[in-house]
């Protein structure tokens, strides 16, 4: 009892010295209406206290007042919005984790949508990727925990942990009758950010699967080693986002003057706007860019540029809204708050904040039929001879046939048929590759 009684009078002393401080500063106040915002100011952190002190003198349990400050800390940011928090000293540590390329957990990025953890997208071929997680999916429990009115850090805090451990994802996915049970286990996550491949002889398909650090450079590097490609699709879909500068960089490798993003805050200091430059950009190319429920943050900036400055076409479905800018801020003794200051606004003025990007030409995921040419006629007195001969030229080749290991750089005309997406991105972009052609000739 007695150390409660210290623990009350201690808190009654901040009350005081908190009170005083605010009485000190109304009475410099102006104007009325600042004495009376200091005022309802005052009232407000008395009525905190006092609450503090209610719970750290009636609550069943004894609680550690330095405990009960944290929990009054998390609860207060994550009740602001769903991206700002109160980071414990681990959190805190493993914040920078995961924008330096290799960190130990699952391979998923995380969001809240209507106030629902739900997975932005799997990273590629990450354990959660191969275990089959979809973008989309709204994570029910993460073990035997559920998730209803956890925090993101929380969520992640129990998704990471030692590689070659397990963890299960309860989730509920759309169509599916009931929630589905994936068991992943765990391991070291490196991150390949940009994978560049080739479309029939002239199209360069760039797939950026997050912006670490060496997007733009990897992207650069793509486009001049193929320099002789007249048409880039790039595939942002299930893109979670990362690094701002990252993403008006890529921007800028396409574009040559004017706004590609700006962020707007209550202070003036968050007010930036980022703009391209012409030094180095490559305007004239045909650029189709593909986007999903999946991509996130840095990736809606991009597609929403692109869009915004007549650049790109983007095709496929609405992708997920996330437009708010956080920065993180030490508290002392190894703790921080995230805390969101700013919004991302595009070009044309508009917020991807619950908003989204809205592609030009929607696309829903699927597979397109091939058309296998078997329509060809042969009369019946010549089918047995026709067979027989393509039977002779296959087993002459099954001979000397030595297996081709598959190239990964190419991306085939079955795999272009199996994704409804890439072949309607891959139609519309050879489209614009023959409209900029006729109009060089002219």
């Amino acid at each position: 009892m007695i150390k409660k009684n210290r623990k009350t009078i201690a808190l009654g002393l901040i009350s005081t010295i908190t009170a005083g401080l605010i009485i000190s500063t109304s009475a410099q106040a102006k104007n009325d209406e600042s004495k009376e915002f200091g005022d309802s100011k005052l009232e407000a952190y008395i009525k905190f206290t006092k609450v503090l002190n209610l719970i750290d003198d009636q609550y069943v349990d004894e609680l550690n007042t330095s405990a009960l400050v944290d929990k009054a800390l998390k609860g207060l940011l994550s009740n602001l919005d769903a991206h700002s928090s109160f980071m414990d000293k681990k959190s805190f540590e493993d914040l920078t984790v995961q924008t330096e390329g290799e960190f130990g957990g699952l391979g998923i990025s995380i969001g809240m949508k209507n106030g629902i953890l739900t997975i932005i997208a799997p990273l590629d071929n990450t354990p959660a990727d191969k275990a089959g997680v979809e973008a989309g999916d709204i994570i029910l429990k993460i073990d035997d925990k559920s998730t209803l009115d956890m925090t993101i850090d929380e969520a992640v805090g129990l998704m990471r942990g030692k590689p070659k451990t397990d963890t299960v994802l309860t989730i509920v996915r759309e169509k599916e009758p009931k929630p589905l049970k994936i068991k992943i286990t765990r391991d070291i996550i490196k991150i390949q950010s940009v994978y560049s491949k080739k479309i029939d002889d002239n199209i360069l398909y760039l797939h950026v699967t997050s912006f670490d650090q060496k997007v733009v450079k990897d992207v650069k590097d793509a486009m001049e080693k193929e320099h002789n490609r007249t048409g880039i699709l790039l595939d942002l879909r299930n893109n979670p986002g990362g690094l701002l500068d990252q993403a008006v960089g890529l921007v800028d490798l396409f574009v040559d003057s004017g706004i590609i993003v700006s962020q707007k805050g209550r202070n003036e200091d968050e007010n930036i706007e980022f703009e391209a430059h012409k030094k180095g950009s490559r305007t004239k190319i045909p650029l189709v860019v593909l986007v999903n429920a999946g991509s996130a943050s840095a990736s809606e900036i991009v597609s929403g540029a692109l869009q915004d400055t007549k650049r790109a076409i983007v095709v496929g479905e609405k992708t997920f809204g996330k437009g708010s800018v956080q920065i993180v801020m030490p508290v002392g003794d190894g703790e921080g708050v995230r805390l969101t200051v700013a919004r991302y606004y595009l070009p044309s003025g508009r917020t991807i904040q619950a908003v989204g990007v809205t592609p030009d030409i929607t696309v829903h995921p699927g597979s397109v039929a091939m058309d296998n040419n078997s329509s060809f006629v042969i009369k019946e007195r010549d089918l047995k001879k026709h067979l027989e001969s393509k039977l002779e030229k296959i087993d002459s080749k099954e001979d000397n046939k030595k297996e081709k290991k598959e190239d990964k750089s190419i991306i085939t005309k079955e795999q272009v048929y199996k994704d409804a997406q890439l072949k309607s991105a891959t139609d519309i972009l050879k489209v614009l590759m023959i409209t900029a052609n006729n109009q060089e000739e002219k």
